[in-house]
C-alpha cells in the first residue's frame, strides 16, 4: 500500500485548516442572524449580540408568523418554486435533448445551439421585457414571475453536455428495439442523468427562490409578492413595523420586537426552504456539475 509523503500530508493539513475557516467564514453571518432573531429589542440596539442570543425571546417569530403579509409571501414563493422548477426542468430537457445530437443527425443544431447561447449573452433588455409581459396579459399573476425566465440556457448547457457525453450504444439499442425520441428520452437518457437533473434542480429552486426584481417589477401590488421581493421592500424601509395595534397584548408585543429583530426573523425563515432541500440533492450536484461542463 502506498503511504503519503510527509509533504503531502502537510498539504492535506493545510487545506482542510483553509476549508474549515471558509467554511466558519460563511457560517457566522447565518449564526449572528440567528442570535439577532431570538434576541430581544434592547440587547440587539445596544450591539451585544454576536453568536449568542441575549435575553433569549420568541417575540420577532410571533410577530413574524402573525403577519399576514409575509404568509401570503412565503406561499407565493412556495408556488413559484413548484411550478417554476418543473417549467424549467421541462423545457431544459426538451431542449437540451435535440441540441445534444450530431451535426449529422439533426443539420440545424449549431445555427439552433448559437441563437440559444446569443440569449445567455445579450437580453432584450428591461422594457421590452416588461412590455411582452404585460400584453400577454402576465402581469400580476403568478406566470409573470415563471415563464420569462421558462429556458435557463446555462442549465442547458450543462444537460446537453451531459446527454452528450452518454453512450451512444444505449440509443442505437434503443431504436432497435423500435423506440422513438420520447422514448428514448423518458426510458433511457432520463435514468441515468439524476445527478444532473438534481444539479439544474438545484439551481432552478434558489434562482426562484431568491429572486425579488422581477417581483417588484411585474407585480401591481404587494399583496402579490414572492418573499424575496417582499423581503427586498422591507429592507428598504426606514421604519419596518408600522403598527395598527388595538390590544394591550399586541402593544406589549410590538415593544419586545424591533427592525432589526425582525427582519433577522424573515431572513432566516426564509433560508431554510433550501437549507432542508439541499442535503438530498447535494451528492449529485457535484458530479452533474463536473461531468455536464467538461464535455465539448
Amino acid at each position: 500500500m502506498h503511504h503519503a509523503s510527509r509533504a503531502y500530508r502537510w498539504f492535506l493539513g493545510l487545506n482542510y485548516v483553509i476549508l474549515t475557516l471558509l467554511a466558519l467564514l460563511c457560517l457566522f453571518p447565518i449564526v449572528n442572524i440567528l442570535a439577532i432573531s431570538f434576541s430581544s429589542s434592547d440587547a440587539v440596539k445596544a450591539g451585544s449580540v454576536t453568536f449568542w442570543p441575549v435575553d433569549f425571546t420568541l417575540s420577532s417569530y410571533k410577530y413574524i408568523l402573525e403577519n399576514q403579509q409575509f404568509l401570503n409571501s412565503f406561499g407565493t414563493s412556495l408556488l413559484r418554486v413548484v411550478l417554476g422548477v418543473a417549467t424549467n426542468l421541462i423545457f431544459t430537457i426538451l431542449v437540451a435533448y435535440p441540441l445534444s445530437k450530431e451535426a449529422a443527425k439533426f443539420r440545424s443544431r449549431t445555427f439552433y445551439a448559437w441563437v440559444f447561447v446569443f440569449t445567455m449573452l445579450f437580453s432584450g433588455g428591461l422594457i421590452p421585457g416588461y412590455l411582452i409581459v404585460k400584453e400577454a396579459g402576465l402581469l400580476d399573476s403568478i406566470w409573470a414571475l415563471i415563464l420569462p425566465g421558462a429556458v435557463p440556457i446555462f442549465n442547458v448547457l450543462l444537460m446537453l453536455n451531459f446527454f452528450r457525453g452518454l453512450p451512444k450504444e444505449l440509443e442505437e439499442a434503443a431504436w432497435m428495439d423500435g423506440a422513438g425520441h420520447f422514448r428514448t428520452l423518458w426510458s433511457i437518457y432520463l435514468p441515468i442523468s439524476l445527478p444532473s437533473i438534481a444539479t439544474i434542480t438545484l439551481f432552478a429552486m434558489v434562482g426562484h427562490w431568491n429572486a425579488w426584481f422581477d417581483g417588484m417589477i411585474y407585480m401591481k401590488s404587494p399583496e402579490g409578492y414572492p418573499l424575496a421581493t417582499y423581503l427586498q421592500s422591507m429592507l428598504q424601509q426606514v421604519t419596518m413595523i408600522q403598527s395598527e395595534m388595538m390590544t394591550l397584548e399586541d402593544a406589549t408585543l410590538l415593544s419586545q420586537v424591533s427592525d432589526r429583530t425582525t427582519q433577522a426573523s424573515q431572513i432566516f425563515l426564509s433560508v431554510i426552504p433550501i437549507l432542508l432541500v439541499y442535503p438530498f440533492l447535494q451528492r449529485y450536484f457535484v458530479h452533474g456539475l463536473v461531468v455536464g461542463s467538461v464535455k465539448g
